[in-house]
């Protein structure tokens, strides 16, 4: 297989599920602006909706979308545990995690990425992401450690990769004491070290 990534784009949710699940892999950046890969290619033979990340495999299929990705990367590997068996309760309480974390908070820090974005949408865009943001800090209320308990899936890996675009967008952490111990406790882990480094952004 073979990832195509940015460093640091919503393409790291999936670096970090196949590092989670010791899934071989080969990576190739992209240049979003320029629309080429890293060896060359246009990117848009490869994902012709221009964005990272898609994930090829050796027939030269692929799929794309990162939360489709990650859950794929999940039931790839069972034994890794990254999400509940399908058709249970609990797999579509990650479903429904996975949902929000896509469509509400990642669009929701899209006019902070924007160069036409004026300051007032970006303070309304700031807004909106902290009303977000309470609710995820809500959801740690009851002492969890990850989004569905006690154990690591897939949708803590794409939580972290949003909410890891705060400090360089200027959106402040300081009212959720509870999130920001959750992406301490991520970034910690042994996979997203791996993956971050690998994408350049650890020493």
């Amino acid at each position: 297989m073979k990832l195509y990534y940015s460093p640091g784009a919503c393409s790291l949710s999936p670096h970090i599920a196949l590092r989670e699940a010791g899934l071989p892999v080969t990576l190739e950046k992209v240049d979003l602006i320029a629309g080429r890969t890293e060896a060359g290619a246009d990117y848009a033979a490869v994902n012709p909706k221009g964005y990272v990340p898609a994930l090829q495999f050796e027939d030269g299929s692929v799929l794309t979308e990162g939360a489709v990705i990650a859950r794929y990367i999940a039931d790839l590997a069972p034994a890794a545990d990254l999400a509940p068996k399908p058709g249970s309760f609990e797999r579509f309480k990650l479903e429904e995690l996975m949902n929000f974390i896509g469509s509400e908070l990642h669009k929701a820090y899209t006019p902070l990425f924007l160069p036409d974005t004026t300051e007032e949408g970006k303070t309304a865009a700031r807004t909106r992401i902290a009303k977000k943001l309470a609710y995820v800090e809500g959801l740690f209320a009851d002492g969890r450690s990850h989004l569905l308990g006690e154990r690591f899936t897939v949708a803590d890996g794409y939580l972290f990769t949003i909410v890891n675009w705060s400090d360089s967008r200027g959106v402040p952490l300081d009212a959720f004491p509870k999130l920001q111990a959750f992406m301490a406790r991520i970034g910690a882990r042994t996979s997203v070290q791996e993956a971050m480094r690998a994408e350049g952004l650890l020493q």
